[in-house]
């Protein structure tokens, strides 16, 4: 089992540990530590879940905000950006991706284009174009 999984309280509702007032962060080591573990172990899916939840979490902490949700099913979904606040039913943006795809999208192993482009992402709303907060993670001139 990875020493990433249960690093972060499971989180329900598309909330993270910032909009519940915690005072744990994710770390871009812990997030580039799960990657490796991942690339190790493809086939796990607790490595999977585990790279997901702490990459999304650390994106959402890069983007604090309520306006924008992504959506990783299973296994998370955070709200980012500021402006418009989000309470109740859908979003007015949304996107929504695979885990294989999230985690290629963040370690820029394909491009945002791509991914709208085959279907793998899909997103709706104004405000839903990631590629530009997303070209800026995991850059070492970044953290």
């Amino acid at each position: 089992m990875s020493s990433f999984v249960g690093v972060m309280p499971v989180l329900e509702n598309s909330q993270t540990a910032g909009q519940l007032g915690m005072a744990t962060q994710v770390t871009q080591a812990q997030v580039e530590g799960a990657l490796l573990e991942l690339t190790q172990n493809p086939l796990d899916k607790s490595l999977l879940a585990a790279a997901v939840r702490l990459s999304l979490d650390y994106f959402a902490q890069a983007h604090p905000g309520r306006s924008v949700e992504v959506r990783v099913p299973p296994f998370r979904a955070v709200q980012i950006l500021g402006g418009a606040i989000h309470r109740r039913g859908t979003p007015p943006a949304v996107v929504e991706m695979d885990a294989r795809t999230w985690i290629l999208l963040f370690t820029k192993e394909i491009t945002w284009q791509n991914g709208v482009e085959s279907g793998s992402i899909i997103a709706s709303g104004e405000r839903s174009d990631l590629s530009e907060l997303l070209n800026k993670m995991l850059d070492p001139e970044q953290s």
